[in-house]
């Protein structure tokens, strides 16, 4: 196989943002068909990656494709990824992989079963700037990190209203569940945490437009996450903050740049720094595609594991579904036995330990 063969099912916002990765890689992905149920999305798309075939069931993309992007309403997750990895194909899942702890283990299982290769769309996984900040980490160039705050500010009334039903949750789960899985992966396994969500002012939303959580690590790291979908003004945008030992990092996803910043002489109470230096740069697109499209195409094309197969990708939703069966009872989450290269063939392991 030279290239894979590719049909894109969901032509909607998040398709949007991967349309003009594709001609970037070419060499490596040819697009054979999109599918939506509105037409004219499905047409528009294909159109502009200079594609034939235009569908409104992605049953009929299922004889010309080696692999598929699903890019569906949540609850379409499980029966469009189970029929595809039953048809022995590869399947790229746009985050979160399925509304709840089984419906993840099925299309696990189902892709072990059928030897296809399962990646789940944690974009941030593979942006440059990300990946240059966990190489900081494990190197401990600014020595330990003891703190990370990450921000994610957006106005997102994209779809009319959000039915918890249909997409499992709220912001926290349908948007937080990427930075659920960036601060495992940098701080190690999580101990404890705490969520509190509302949706004022986001009245489209069933589940929480506004955000809040707070994690403790193993080794006294911890960590903060504010995400809103209900942003008129906003200030961080998408920013993380990593404090270390000697300084901090300030990742400003947006621009593209990340900053060091440091106090020369440490003095009692003082609150600013007066150094700061741009340490990396890189194209100001938060989301990336086209790392995570290559990062699948080359699992595909040469047997790799993708770095967010649905084992790791499943326990940062068994995070939150933790933290939101907490809140429901108004205590703080006992998150231990989750852990990204931890066991996961586990039914249960979702919920509080009793």
């Amino acid at each position: 196989m030279q290239k894979i063969k590719l049909a894109i099912v969901g032509c909607g916002f998040i398709s949007n943002y991967h349309k003009d990765a594709f001609r970037e890689l070419s060499e490596q992905i040819e697009v054979v068909g999109c599918c939506d149920i509105d037409l004219d999305k499905a047409e528009k798309v294909a159109k502009h990656l200079d594609v034939e075939t235009a569908v409104r069931d992605y049953r009929d993309l299922m004889d010309n494709a080696d692999a598929f992007l699903l890019a569906l309403p949540h609850h379409l997750h499980h029966p469009v990824g189970m029929e595809c990895l039953k048809n022995s194909k590869h399947v790229l899942m746009e985050k979160p992989m399925a509304l709840n702890e089984n419906e993840c283990l099925d299309l696990i299982h189902a892709a072990d079963k059928h030897r296809v290769k399962f990646m789940v769309g944690y974009v941030m996984r593979y942006h440059p700037m990300i990946l240059r900040l966990k190489k900081i980490m494990d190197q401990k160039t600014y020595g330990e990190c003891f703190q990370m705050s990450i921000w994610t500010e957006q106005y997102s009334n994209v779809y009319g209203y959000y039915e918890k039903a249909k997409n499992g949750g709220g912001q926290f789960f349908n948007h937080g569940c990427h930075y659920v899985d960036l601060m495992m992966w940098y701080l190690g396994n999580p101990i404890k945490g705490a969520h509190m969500g509302t949706n004022l002012c986001t009245p489209w939303m069933e589940g929480e437009g506004t955000s809040n959580c707070i994690f403790e690590f193993e080794g006294g790291k911890l960590g903060y996450h504010f995400g809103t979908w209900g942003a008129k003004g906003m200030r961080h945008s998408y920013s993380i903050h990593a404090f270390f030992e000697d300084g901090m990092i300030e990742c400003c996803l947006n621009d593209g740049k990340m900053y060091f910043h440091q106090r020369r002489e440490i003095i009692p109470y003082f609150e600013t720094s007066d150094q700061q230096t741009l340490i990396f740069q890189c194209a100001p697109d938060i989301h990336q595609p086209k790392f995570e499209l290559a990062h699948f195409a080359d699992c595909v094309l040469n047997d790799k594991e993708p770095i967010t197969d649905g084992p790791v990708s499943m326990q940062s939703l068994r995070v939150i579904w933790r933290m939101y069966e907490a809140e429901e009872k108004d205590i703080i989450a006992d998150l231990r036995g989750i852990e990204l290269e931890g066991e996961w063939d586990i039914i249960g392991l979702a919920k509080l330990p009793k």
